[in-house]
């Protein structure tokens, strides 16, 4: 059985002991979430650029990215079949709510209740993107009100339930003691808790870092790797990925008329384009035989900030044949999204299964716990066997004591290690370190010879206690590896 079957059938047992408990429905949202796409929550301080992100992922200018009363709440964006507003409130029945959306992001009218009586709004809105993964919003962290942080805290780090996220996009523009802290309580050594393996870090605006020079994505890509390289920041992120988010929103949403303002600048000379391009306000207000309006110019700046329209028009500059369709796609690439977008799949999309077994396992372990029943500690012991037997768990615990610094060795080995049980990605050519484009005999060949390293490292008496522990994981790892390949040459 696979792990996700197994699963499956722990909630069918679990369903027997509660039928009739009141916790019924509980155990069937559970179930229910096995089926459904990836939760992913994005959190991260007040103004680190989570819902521009959002949008971004979404190719949709749906989440509001102003100081308004809706960002405030933990909205959640699902996929569905209409377009659809609901509130849950703390007290008393959800219900639907009206909204407009004539220009950019959803305007939700909350009908009279104050945003501090929302537990949550959920959006239903019919995209491809949304169905590969259901994206989370979450108030920021560090906000002067106490009660807004409080809720990202209480969706993500909760003290006695299980965590309605699946994975995490932490958003950081600085690396802030509140990071570290949220991350911490967002982190927990067991498999069955959240862990690095299921969160990655943001380096968002990150063309402010460069202060919009033309070269600001390549210092912030520095940055990024020497945060992920921090001992500090690995116990808590899988990886930090620089982007420039409001250019990749801007870039999935690219209008005709946004080129044709941006060909204006581009046809400037190059030194005239630098100068008037040295501040917003110069911007805004210098070369009035531009022909554009200073509504024109600041609407510019609103959607692709200074970075983005000095990129932009240097893109035009250099290629006047450019569609705006070539133009978005060479932005969305120079914005670092499609690295993210990359890093989601091979850490995140690739590994669903696990992380959404381990979430129903949670919520299962919590509710056999806090709420026993006769019958419920025979639940919680199915919990125990498939937590502690199923191998995927078991390279997730590897790659948290990696991940820890509690596991030592030579750099060259820890390195093959965390490749081999899926660190960087589970796709069989990352965990052996080769090309995409590798020949399935290459791959067999190089997992054979993987096989046998770990085995030698496994059954060495000289080798450390729990680099042997984690030597026999690698070697189920490979062992694995094998059999797909010849599953598939069947």
């Amino acid at each position: 059985m696979t792990l996700v079957e197994r699963t499956r059938a722990a909630l069918t047992r679990a369903a027997g002991v509660y039928r009739g408990s009141g916790f019924d429905g509980r155990i069937a949202e559970v179930r229910e979430r096995l089926d459904e796409p990836l939760r992913v929550a994005i959190a991260g301080r007040v103004k680190s650029g989570k819902s521009t992100l959002l949008n971004a992922l979404v190719a949709d200018r749906l989440a509001p990215t102003d100081a308004g009363e809706c960002t405030r709440i933990v909205t959640w964006y699902r996929d569905g079949h209409t377009y659809r507003v609901t509130l849950h409130p703390h007290t008393g029945d959800a219900r639907q709510l009206r909204f407009t959306r004539d220009d950019g992001a959803i305007e939700v009218d909350l009908g009279g209740t104050a945003p501090e009586d929302v537990h949550s709004l959920d959006i239903t809105w019919p995209t491809q993107a949304l169905r590969r993964a259901t994206l989370i919003d979450t108030p920021g962290i560090g906000s002067l009100s106490e009660r807004v942080t409080r809720r990202a805290w209480e969706l993500l780090a909760p003290d006695d339930e299980e965590t309605p996220a699946d994975a995490v996009l932490y958003l950081m523009r600085h690396l802030h003691a509140n990071d570290l802290e949220f991350l911490h309580a967002f982190h927990d050594t067991e498999v069955s808790r959240p862990n690095p393996v299921n969160a990655i870090g943001v380096l968002s605006r990150a063309d402010e870092i460069g202060v919009g020079r033309l070269d600001a994505m390549a210092s912030a890509r520095r940055i990024a790797n020497r945060l992920a390289g921090d001992a500090n920041v690995r116990r808590v992120v899988q990886t930090v990925v620089p982007v420039a988010g409001l250019l990749a929103e801007t870039a999935a949403t690219l209008t005709e008329s946004e080129v044709r303002h941006l060909r204006a600048v581009a046809a400037l000379e190059v030194k005239p384009a630098e100068e008037l391009l040295l501040t917003a306000d110069r911007f805004v207000n210098a070369l009035p035989e531009l022909g554009l309006t200073s509504i024109e110019r600041e609407a510019l700046l609103a959607r692709f900030g200074l970075y983005g329209v000095r990129l932009a028009s240097t893109l035009l500059r250099q290629d006047a044949q450019i569609t705006a369709t070539g133009l978005a796609r060479q932005l969305t690439e120079r914005s670092g999204l499609t690295d993210l977008q990359e890093v989601l799949g091979s850490l995140f999309f690739e590994r669903r299964d696990v992380l959404k077994a381990r979430s129903a396992l949670l919520a299962l372990d919590s509710l056999a716990r806090t709420k026993p029943r006769p019958g419920s500690p025979a639940v919680a012991a199915e919990v125990e066997e498939i937590v502690a037997s199923a191998h995927p768990f078991n390279e997730l615990r590897v790659l948290a004591t990696l991940r820890a610094g509690w596991l030592g060795g030579k750099p060259a080995v820890v390195d093959e290690l965390e490749r081999v049980i899926g660190g960087t990605g589970t796709a069989p050519h990352v965990r052996l370190d080769l090309p995409p484009d590798a020949a399935a005999g290459q791959i067999r060949s190089s997992a054979a010879e993987a096989l046998v390293r770990w085995q030698r490292r496994a059954e060495n008496p000289m080798t450390a206690h729990e680099m042997a522990v984690a030597a026999r994981v690698a070697v189920r790892s490979c062992e694995g590896l094998l059999a797909d390949l010849n599953g598939r040459a069947r």
